[in-house]
């Protein structure tokens, strides 16, 4: 289905499984396909500017290649200094008493304490049952949730069994929530995929009926939480939310969202896959402590049902479902939605495997699935060709945000690796011999380039053993001493950084992105986790 263009007419109308565009004077439809395709085709167009460029000018692509290494290093300091920020702030957080800051910070329009109201919306699909259990144990925990929470379990009915499963765990945990309801997704519904954002979709419509429609609840008084089925929220995290939904006046243009930490089952999975999981906690709490960056939803986030339900919901065909649903609101509200830190970290379970190819498999599938995203480029430009009114500066920051990332895994990744090897294989006498090097660094005075490039490596070497040396002293206790083989894994996963974010981030991106070019779907898998 082609992204819809229209007039500035306001009037929501929707297009069948959740569609939504505003009606008014139609403007020609941009095919969908050749949105999707703007990060792969630059990818492309990056590799062969590369191929050309290393036999026409080669200096000069080794120089572009440096000046983006650069970039990336200093990237990562940023990161780091972000990520220690963050760091403070959680221990600040963490020591807040809610209820008394309320208290103190309540304002004319603010809600009052007690009409807060949390639904907590759980896809999944063939979790096991010890997952399950281990999430409505965390929510059971939380601040009043046996009064101030409904729980809604979002099966599929895909999975064989899934009904007398939610049914065993409605039964073992009545009384622990306000509410405690199971929906059934079905299979096959038009325009759809069997994804996460189908899922929430159908779950969402289901229990705003139940609740508001025949229950009597107020809308502008409940917030919703979708999660992973594997988030252990932090011990104050509804706590803190009831408050910052209650206080803050623009709630209804907010999402909220905690850093995570893949600390669940960080002692089972492969020492060597550990330092992966710490630069990804790092850059995610690095985005939210950064006031340099715009933070965006991922994973597990909270939006008010008033919000959600104007925006006409989750789409049913979308893969990365968090950036997606942040956009769309962002449009359906005039470029007004932000959102919140809530610097309480939540904790996820790391992907894992059998074996250790097993695990790479799955990681690497993970990853794919995640740059379904790169999508979210032709989405944004799509929208903001659909709404001129709304002011350009701030629907292009949301768009330099997002295709930043998205660009850099990408082309940039291309011109980074090719644009810094090619030029020397097809062209050696530019680059110092290095062996010669390794005997006389004063040799690289002449090479300035390298010098660049040295930089940058060591620069991007030390702070990920920075990002490591921070992720260790937050996780949990050891349950056991590390073995000598677990030790050695450890110590090789530090050289071996570079090879890692190659298969878990290039070329994840870059295979995403292509199939977005030429139009080959992607199925929606459930990573393994346990």
């Amino acid at each position: 289905m082609p992204y819809q263009s229209s007039g500035g007419r306001r009037d929501n109308v929707q297009l069948g499984a959740g569609r939504s565009v505003w009606a008014g004077a139609p403007a020609p439809a941009i095919p969908e396909r050749a949105l999707d395709g703007i990060p792969g085709c630059l990818a492309w167009i990056a590799l062969l500017f590369s191929i050309i460029a290393g036999l026409a000018f080669p200096r000069a692509l080794l120089l572009m290649a440096a000046l983006l290494g650069f970039y990336a290093a200093v990237r990562f300091l940023f990161a780091g200094i972000a990520n220690v920020r963050g760091l403070r702030l959680i221990s600040q957080w963490e020591q807040t008493d809610w209820k008394t800051y309320y208290q103190q910070s309540a304002a004319p329009g603010a809600l009052e304490w007690d009409a807060v109201h949390h639904i907590v919306i759980i896809p999944n699909y063939k979790e096991p049952d010890i997952i399950l259990r281990q999430t409505l144990d965390n929510l059971a925990s939380q601040y009043e949730a046996s009064r101030r929470m409904t729980v809604v379990l979002a099966m599929e009915a895909a999975e064989e069994g899934s009904v007398e499963k939610a049914e065993r765990l409605r039964a073992d945990y009545a009384g622990c929530f306000a509410n405690l309801y199971f929906t059934v997704h079905p299979r096959g519904l038009p325009g759809e995929m069997q994804c996460k954002s189908a899922n929430q979709a159908w779950a969402a419509r289901w229990v705003k009926r139940r609740l508001v429609d025949q229950g009597g609840y107020s809308i502008d008084h409940i917030l919703v939480t979708t999660q992973d089925a594997d988030t252990l929220w932090h011990r104050n995290h509804f706590f803190a939310l009831t408050c910052l939904f209650a206080l803050n006046p623009a709630r209804h243009l907010r999402f909220w969202q905690a850093p995570i930490r893949y600390h669940t089952n960080i002692w089972d999975i492969n020492p060597l896959l550990r330092i992966v999981n710490a630069y990804a906690t790092a850059f995610e709490l690095a985005y939210l402590a950064a006031p340099w960056w715009i933070p965006m939803p991922m994973s597990s986030y909270s939006l008010s049902l008033r919000l959600l339900d104007s925006s006409g919901y989750w789409d049913p065909d979308v893969i990365a479902d968090e950036w997606h649903m942040f956009i769309k609101a962002f449009f359906n509200r005039d470029g007004q939605v932000e959102l919140e830190r809530v610097f309480l970290p939540f904790s996820a379970t790391a992907v894992t495997g059998d074996t250790l190819w097993e695990a790479i498999k799955n990681r690497y599938q993970q990853t794919l699935r995640h740059a379904w995203g790169s999508k979210e480029v032709g989405y944004i430009i799509a929208k903001m060709i659909e709404h001129p009114e709304i002011e350009f500066g701030a629907a292009f920051r949301l768009l330099f945000r997002v295709a930043h990332d998205i660009l850099l895994a990408g082309a940039g990744w291309v011109i980074l690796t090719v644009g810094s090897q090619f030029p020397i294989i097809v062209n050696p006498q530019i680059a110092p011999p290095l062996l010669d090097v390794l005997r006389d660094p004063a040799l690289l005075v002449d090479y300035p380039t390298f010098i660049l490039l040295t930089i940058a490596s060591l620069l991007v070497v030390a702070l990920g053993i920075i990002f490591w040396a921070q992720d260790v002293i937050v996780r949990p206790p050891r349950p056991r001493s590390p073995t000598l083989r677990e030790r050695f894994w450890t110590l090789l996963s530090f050289p071996l950084l570079p090879i890692m974010t190659l298969i878990f981030v290039a070329l994840p991106t870059l295979q995403a992105q292509t199939r977005l070019l030429v139009g080959i779907p992607l199925r929606f898998r459930v990573s393994r986790k346990v």
